[in-house]
């Protein structure tokens, strides 16, 4: 998932980006109203962690201005002030959550993944292709019911995948959506982390779930799909 963190203190701002990125988001920082509102509208992110005492423009009028435009990105309003009409008016304004600093970043990362869930209309909690399972909550991944122990970033990666059985994705898109999009497009890491995961989804090389599509990118076999 991809995330604009729009935050001017730059010791938070790092902190928020190395927490997102451990737990496998792929993030851009920007400390300025102006230019955060202007990256929401001209960029697709998943979220927005929106500080509201930013300059240029402060946060409750970048999410006016989103909402007025129809702009339904997920918006947790970050600041350093309890008080409850602020609060009220940032949730009126259609802000979909609200931390107040100091925060625990596993706190976000929670906030993060029920704020995109709600927005997508998303009710599954489970992936499923064949034996192959994806908890998105527990954010466990299990193969014949026996677990696989998978870091951040390849969960993300398999959780892209699972999401349109049989739909080939890019190198390109999978950078877009893994990583970040201003991610080296001459990299071979999406190769290295696929062939990561079928390692550790068929040790033995054996029906692999994972198909190359030679000269275009990657897909989930959609043979695998259990039947509905």
């Amino acid at each position: 998932m991809k995330v604009l963190v729009v935050e001017d203190e730059k010791r938070i701002a790092s902190f928020v980006r190395k927490g997102l990125e451990e737990q496998g988001f792929a993030v851009d920082v920007c400390g300025d109203g102006i230019e955060g509102l202007h990256m929401a509208v001209t960029q697709t992110y998943d979220a927005l962690v929106l500080d509201i005492m930013l300059p240029g423009r402060d946060g409750l009028s970048v999410l006016r201005e989103l909402r007025e435009q129809n702009h339904g990105v997920p918006v947790i309003l970050l600041t350093a002030r309890t008080l409850l009409n602020e609060k009220l008016e940032g949730l009126n304004l259609g802000a979909d959550d609200y931390l107040t600093k100091p925060f625990y970043v596993e706190e976000l990362v929670a906030r993060l993944h029920a704020v995109i869930r709600r927005a997508s209309g998303e009710r599954v909690t489970v992936l499923q292709v064949g034996e192959l399972r994806l908890n998105l909550i527990t954010r466990e991944a299990t193969v014949g019911g026996q677990r696989v122990e998978l870091t951040a970033r390849e969960f993300n990666l398999l959780e892209f995948l699972m999401r349109s059985p049989g739909r080939v994705v890019t190198r390109t898109q999978i950078l877009e959506h893994v990583w970040n999009y201003y991610f080296d497009p001459a990299t071979n890491i999406v190769d290295v982390y696929i062939q990561r995961l079928r390692k550790k989804l068929s040790p033995d090389a054996v029906d692999a779930v994972i198909e190359t599509v030679r000269g275009v990118g990657y897909r989930i076999r959609e043979s695998q799909a259990p039947e509905s």
